[in-house]
């Protein structure tokens, strides 16, 4: 059941990286799938008519239903084809091919060279490039991250502790365009941050986001299918981002942020070696500094900066930032208790009683609850750190439940009090001792029907003992009668024991007026 509703999460990212606008090659690569499961989905959603909006919303029960019961006719996949100073420019651009750029050459050019030693000559000059350089990536379509390997220390003025900041590094693929900051670890909070701030500082956001397989954003490296973060793949749904982590020990993969890694440390901490810090900020308004001249510095084999590439070629096609920043959340899996209620870090929260012992998600941020079943949305909660405490939606209780929230604590108290003043003491000690209203008032309801089998007499003399006993709870009470401890007289010191005074015992007049509509729930 778990590889299933693993299958069909696949199957939902990669609908949603094909209404993006990825190849399937892309997609096969994103999902972690081959090109043959990529194709067969993907041709099975076009010929129901399923797209990732129909499906964002729904279980993997609901998917699987709509995307398999019938076949599909076989779809050709678009193949787009790969890659002097002109045309390696020309290249960065989105579907442009050397074979496009070489018909557009002969076409001005009838006595040029022909293909094959257009794209020989081609590979002849990018070779001469530094490794980061040779590789063409599309504009607006990668940004490599990672933290550098040298960290920077900043010193506590009051203590004097030493604590060493890490070095956060992205970069864009066709400008190199480069943004660093530091952050006190690589924590996910911290990974996260580090994200929205580049983003932020390229003002837009790249179709596919490169790092290593960091902990903090893989949770199990491989190099075929690496399971990115519950929580980073939130962040890639929120910024409309893929995340693709690079293969275990194969730099090569992403020499962009491997170079950038290495020029920062050249250029930014290298420089910042004999400077001494107090504080994050004051570290990292130094490192924005040399950061706007290292993207300022031209280039020694090509025309530009990396700002000006950036500036006129790339920042257009960064797609653009979503409205609101995302709010870190984090995910935890757990199992509806049988009261409807699943914990998070001490604290209750109510989920509809029918999933009752059934495994469930749970996504929190610092504001919001929110529960899913098999991706499906069940409820949320404002976020409580009250720990001990319930936070319960009425229409998730079974209707017998929900009865008792018609009945406030004084109006229970005041029915018993009708019986005798120890009941009514009894009845409100009980309800108050409990943490839960629910199991209060169950308790209480079952103290107040023992007076139609025992008499409200005798209830009433076994409410007293219970109450110079301690024992606020429907089994003492209960106990206490069916062995006949109440028609047994108490110790003279215990005998004048009389009930605590308190503002919701309101006395028989109160419960007249309502005691047939409260019988009914009897």
């Amino acid at each position: 059941m778990a590889r299933e509703r693993q299958s069909m999460r696949k199957i939902k990212e990669m609908l949603r990286l094909n209404e993006a606008g990825f190849n399937k090659t892309q997609i096969e690569q994103l999902s972690g799938t081959t090109r043959k499961t990529v194709r067969e989905y993907l041709r099975q959603a076009e010929h129901v008519g399923l797209r990732y909006p129909d499906i964002e919303k729904l279980s993997s029960k609901e998917i699987y239903a709509k995307l398999f019961p019938v076949t599909t006719e076989r779809q050709h996949a678009i193949k787009d084809q790969p890659e002097w100073n002109d045309i390696h420019k020309e290249l960065q651009k989105k579907h442009v091919t050397l074979a496009l750029l070489w018909e557009e050459f002969i076409a001005s050019n009838p006595n040029g060279c022909r293909y094959t030693q257009f794209c020989y000559h081609y590979d002849q000059w990018r070779k001469k490039l530094d490794l980061s350089m040779r590789q063409v990536h599309k504009l607006g379509e990668k940004c490599f991250v990672d933290y550098a390997g040298h960290t920077i220390p900043i010193i506590n003025k009051e203590t004097g502790e030493i604590r060493k900041a890490q070095i956060f590094v992205a970069v864009l693929g066709a400008s190199n365009y480069t943004f660093a900051e530091a952050t006190w670890t690589q924590s996910l909070p911290d990974w996260l941050s580090s994200h929205m701030n580049a983003f932020e500082y390229f003002g837009g956001v790249p179709e596919l986001v490169i790092p290593d397989n960091l902990k903090s954003g893989v949770d199990k490296a491989c190099r075929y299918e690496p399971d990115i973060n519950k929580t980073y793949h939130d962040f890639a749904l929120h910024y409309n981002v893929a995340i693709m982590p690079t293969r275990i020990r194969k730099p090569k993969d992403k020499p962009k942020v491997e170079n950038a890694v290495l020029v920062v440390e050249r250029w930014i901490l290298a420089a910042l070696r004999n400077r001494t810090f107090f504080n994050l900020t004051e570290l990292n308004e130094a490192i924005d500094n040399l950061l706007e001249k290292l993207n300022t510095k031209p280039f020694k084999k090509l025309s530009g900066s990396r700002q000006s590439v950036f500036t006129e070629q790339e920042k257009s096609t960064l797609k653009p930032l979503p409205i609101i920043r995302y709010e870190y959340a984090q995910w935890k899996k757990a199992i509806v208790n049988i009261d409807y209620h699943v914990e998070l870090e001490g604290h209750y929260y109510s989920v509809p009683y029918r999933y009752v012992k059934e495994s469930i998600e749970i996504r929190y941020s610092a504001m919001i609850v929110t529960i899913f079943k098999d991706n499906k949305q069940l409820c949320s909660h404002l976020r409580s750190y009250l720990k001990g405490k319930h936070t319960t939606i009425k229409e998730h209780m079974p209707k017998s439940h929900q009865e008792y929230i018609e009945w406030t604590p004084s109006r229970i108290v005041s029915w018993a009090s009708s019986i005798g003043e120890y009941t009514g003491t009894l009845v409100y000690r009980i309800i108050n001792s409990k943490d839960h209203f629910a199991l209060g008032y169950r308790s209480a309801l079952g103290v107040i029907r023992l007076g139609n089998r025992y008499g409200n007499n005798r209830l009433e003399a076994a409410a007293q003992r219970a109450i110079v006993c301690g024992g606020y709870s429907y089994h003492s009470v209960k106990s206490i009668l069916e062995k006949g401890l109440d028609q047994q007289p108490l110790p003279e010191s215990q005998s004048n024991a009389l009930p605590c005074d308190h503002e919701n015992i309101r006395g028989a007049q109160y419960f007249n007026q309502t005691r047939k509509d409260i019988a009914i729930c009897l």
